[in-house]
């Protein structure tokens, strides 16, 4: 197994040399706006596994993942050439799912910020049902000091 720091350096170089060759263009009138999120090398260093995120309608989304498919041999080639390993680690691309989960986050939040409006709205205007404080509150001792009639 690799020293964790040594996968990152890795990493960090192979989304380099593939974001380089995104941008020189493959010949492959399929591909989008690809933008590299992420990279993550196994321990072995035998395997990358590269995020991805792509500008677009799902349609141009798959476009571009086919297009990456087809091209994830020129590019391992592209790799193997530009760093100092004994094996050159296999390419897979995965679609980076973030943008969609932080937009269904921002979602959500829109609704419970809507939620907690129509509660504060709904709160403004309301009344107790009992008393103001339904808190038991000790009984406070009568002095009986000032009749001058101490009980023992």
């Amino acid at each position: 197994m690799a020293d964790p720091a040594r996968a990152r350096k890795l990493a960090d170089r192979i989304k380099e040399v593939v974001a380089k060759r995104l941008e020189k263009g493959i010949r492959d009138p399929r591909l989008g706006f690809v933008t590299l999120t992420e990279v993550r090398v196994t321990g072995d260093l035998q395997h990358a596994s590269i995020f991805y995120t792509v500008y677009g309608t799902d349609e141009e989304r798959d476009d571009s993942a086919a297009a990456l498919k087809a091209a994830t041999g020129m590019l391992r080639t592209e790799v193997g050439r530009n760093i100092n390993t004994r094996l050159t680690p296999t390419l897979e691309f995965i679609l980076d799912a973030l943008p969609d989960t932080s937009a269904h986050m921002e979602e959500l939040l829109k609704q419970a910020r809507e939620h907690d409006a129509q509660t504060a709205q709904l709160a403004s205007g309301a009344q107790y049902a009992g008393e103001a404080d339904p808190y038991v509150k000790p009984r406070e001792i009568e002095d009986d000091d000032e009749d001058g009639d101490e009980r023992s």
